[in-house]
């Protein structure tokens, strides 16, 4: 560890010469005024007389140098040589393949363009086509490793395309990844171990303060030839891949994922002014030619300003992970949004979100008028708002992605639309467990809720764009769908309540029951209390517990949930079953199938009953089949039918009763650290300061580099036990009267409603009510809903056929 800059003479314990021969070899080659820096640990016994046993540790100890360094237009910024080991791996042996470079930044990231910091692609005069950022915060090794071996393979498809004008076997030169880390002290140190194997990162260069500066962001930039799959394997260019343009930006402190995106956008973008720019979070995988599919996207529509690919669920070998129920019914989650929302809306040219953790973006789509103000303003300004902001848009911001893509397409003045493309798909981790999976879609839902109603509630400035007149209608036209669609997410509660009311009271019915003796009525009246027993344990673990403390209850009560699902099946199926046989009493049923079909729609009840199923499921299996996607159908529909009361019950209730909590699981990190040394002004024989000489401590040679290279591919090479990080229980208190009388009204409106519509006499479906006549408007709104969907997937595909 650097303790401090100026040369000392060393007086700290050495340790014995004998246990470490290499270590007195090195010490010798180290002139006398050089910074001996023991980081070895003072506790341990290692000048005791007792015998050492067992293989020598391979961390040797720290050797360093005060060097003289002149500023870079008032900068610190320094050059070094990657190891000798890694430069024979190479076949390339240019200067950006054989040092390193390093920055100090000591501003914020909006301040980077004018503090005259530079990258290299400036120095080496090219143009930026494809900027790529890689936001990361402290997952391991592997997650890394599967997100930027994917990055680099799609690199090296884009320098296939030789009948491309933009890409050849060079494209590689207009390609730029940027891997912007959350926090120095959170990264996880295997990740930097990976990141040194491959040339990128060297410790001992970094500092904390530039002449009292303190440095906000580490800025390590180099073209890197090495890479690294899921299984730890090095692989280069015999394995196809070609040389990639690396920025690794480790910010001092943990400021969250929309802070990486600002360095991103408003520190690099300006320098290097790239055409388009791609989003990806570590632990997700591109396709191979995905980011290509992407690319394409914004080269044959100028209009375009955002797209974004398929999600997929990552599934194992073999689909293993379906075993899982809750990984089978995201898993069909995610289809059917990829296959009937993300189309449909990619039709009227504005995707109410573009995921951040795969999605491009036009780079000049995205830039604010000479005032400041545009989609970026409207994006970044939810970094404050989470701290300072009210409780709407805190809950707003945690959708942040929604907001930016609204904004996108009404950016004033403009005509820019997003587009969905099926041929580009990723594959991401999904939540195996309840409790992550809650915590998940608390703030997924939150997001999404309150995002929504602000994108409704300024729809108003999408006709101060400069969209088409039919443009702007079918934006109307999708902006009521929306409305439509945040109601019955508003009142899901009571809807599901009272589907399953109607439903199951019908076998109470003695002409109709099927279990006999009254079997049916008993069963109604014990689910139903069952029902809202376990919605009141709902509310009370969510109200007081996280998830993870109440994971058991959790897991109880969707248990309970699954099973009435269960029953709610098996009752539709035999109303649908005794709708047929009463319609087969009838006089006029033949033996024509068609006539008696007409026959029994005759029915009111029974017609209600098969339009619905007929108009979502039956609709889930033929959209399937046209996207080619069956085996979803097959795998993941029964497990998410059976936990979809679950779903809309459990989430939602734990969603509202914590929009109060509008953290993203990480706390801010406001601290100075100074452990990793300092640079300061020379000081001139006579007294005075030079303002552009300064001291700091580097490596004492080569040596420590090499040395330091082998340790981190050592260090790959074992295998870690993953071990459950300790778990924060801080409470924040705030914005709880708000969350108070949100949660009042939302169980008002749900209450409310179902008092009115089970208050009535009732019967069966097959009778007339004012419960029968609601619930023949849910069945048929939602079949309305699920057509209207439909119809705009099955455009979405005739018109990729067309302009394709």
């Amino acid at each position: 560890m650097i303790q401090s800059p100026i040369s000392v003479t060393s007086t700290t314990a050495r340790p014995n010469s004998t246990l470490f021969p290499r270590y007195q070899q090195h010490v010798n080659r180290v002139s006398t005024t050089s910074t001996l820096v023991d980081d070895t640990d003072p506790n341990d016994d290692i000048t005791s007389t007792r015998m050492h046993y067992g293989r020598a540790p391979t961390h040797t100890a720290r050797r360093y140098a005060t060097q003289h360094v002149r500023l870079t237009k008032g900068n610190f910024v320094i050059q070094r040589d990657v190891p000798d080991d890694l430069q024979q791996h190479l076949p390339r042996k240019g200067e950006e393949f054989t040092r390193m470079r390093y920055t100090a930044v000591t501003c914020d990231p909006d301040d980077f363009p004018y503090k005259n910091y530079t990258l290299r692609q400036q120095h080496y005069g090219r143009e930026t086509e494809l900027f790529i950022v890689i936001t990361m915060y402290n997952e391991n090794e592997i997650l890394f490793a599967r997100t930027m071996h994917g990055v680099m393979k799609n690199i090296a498809h884009l320098c296939k395309q030789k009948r491309c004008n933009t890409w050849n076997t060079d494209g590689w030169k207009k390609v730029v990844v940027a891997i912007v880390s959350d926090g120095r002290k959170v990264i996880n140190k295997r990740v930097l171990n990976m990141l040194a194997a491959m040339g990128i990162y060297q410790s001992g260069v970094a500092k904390s303060e530039v002449d009292d500066r303190p440095v906000t962001a580490h800025l390590y930039e180099y073209t890197t030839q090495i890479s690294f799959d899921e299984n730890m394997v090095r692989k280069g260019a015999d394995k196809g891949l070609v040389p990639v343009q690396m920025l690794f930006c480790l910010k001092e402190k943990n400021a969250k994922k929309i802070n990486s995106h600002r360095w991103f956008f408003n520190a690099f973008g300006p320098l290097l002014k790239p055409n388009v720019c791609v989003l990806l979070d570590v632990g997700t995988r591109p396709g191979n030619v995905s980011i290509h599919q992407l690319w394409k996207t914004f080269d044959l529509h100028p209009n375009v300003g955002g797209a974004c690919g398929e999600i997929r669920a990552m599934l194992g070998p073999g689909c293993q992970h379906l075993i899982n129920p809750l990984v089978a019914a995201q898993n069909f989650e995610y289809k059917m949004s990829n296959i009937l929302d993300k189309p449909m809306e990619s039709v009227f040219g504005y995707i109410s979100v573009l995921p951040g953790a795969f999605s491009a973006y036009r780079y000049a789509a995205l830039q604010n008028d000479i005032n400041g103000h545009g989609p970026l303003e409207k994006y970044f300004k939810g970094e404050t708002l989470h701290t300072d902001g009210g409780l709407f848009e805190a809950n707003m911001y945690l959708a942040e992605d929604r907001i930016l893509c609204f904004e996108l397409v009404a950016k004033k003045g403009e005509r820019w639309l997003l587009q969905y493309c099926n041929s580009a798909f990723a594959e991401t981790d999904v939540p195996d467990g309840l409790p992550e999976f809650i915590s998940q879609r608390r703030r997924w839902l939150n997001g999404s809720f309150f995002a929504g109603v602000y994108s409704l509630w300024h729809f108003r400035s999408m006709w101060r764009s400069r969209h088409s007149f039919t443009r702007l209608v079918l934006l109307t036209i999708e902006t009521l769908y929306n409305i439509i669609s945040l109601i019955f997410n508003w009142i899901a509660l009571g809807n599901f309540y009272i589907a399953f009311y109607f439903i199951t009271k019908s076998l109470a019915d003695d002409t109709v029951d099927p279990f006999g003796n009254g079997w049916g009525s008993r069963l109604f009246d014990a689910f139903r209390y069952i029902y809202l027993f376990v919605i009141v344990v709902v509310f009370i673990c969510s109200m007081g517990n996280r998830p993870q403390v109440a994971r058991w209850l959790f897991i109880a009560c969707l248990t309970v949930f699954s099973f009435l699902m269960a029953y709610m099946l098996f009752a539709s199926a035999w109303l649908i079953y005794k709708g047929i046989e009463l319609a087969k009493k009838d006089i006029a049923w033949t033996d024509d199938s068609g006539t008696n079909i007409v026959l029994a729609l005759e029915n009111p009840g029974l017609r209600n009953m098969i339009v619905s199923v007929l108009a979502t499921y039956g609709l889930y299996i033929v959209s399937s089949l046209l996207y080619r996607q069956p085996i979803t159908i097959i795998l993941s529909f029964l497990p998410y039918l059976i936990l979809l009361p679950g779903f809309t019950n459990i989430l939602n209730i734990y969603a509202f009763c914590n929009t109060h909590d509008v953290s993203w699981g990480t706390k801010g990190d406001n601290s100075i650290s100074k452990d990793l040394g300092v640079v300061k002004k020379k000081k001139t024989k006579e007294g005075q300061s030079d303002d552009d000489a300064f001291e700091e401590v580097l490596p004492a040679d080569m040596l420590d580099a090499n040395t330091q290279y082998k340790e981190a591919l050592q260090d790959l090479e074992k295998k870690q036990v993953e071990k459950e990080p300790p778990r924060k229980h801080d409470k924040e208190d705030y914005y709880r009267s708000f969350r108070t009388y949100l949660v009042l009204a939302w169980i008002g409106c749900n209450a409310l409603l179902i008092a009115l519509v089970t208050s009535t006499q009732y019967d069966t479906l097959y009778s007339d009510s004012t419960g029968t006549t609601y619930m023949a408007f849910i069945l048929w709104a939602n079949a309305g809903l699920a057509v209207f969907r439909f119809m705009g997937s099955v455009m979405y595909l005739l018109l990729r056929l067309f302009t394709s």
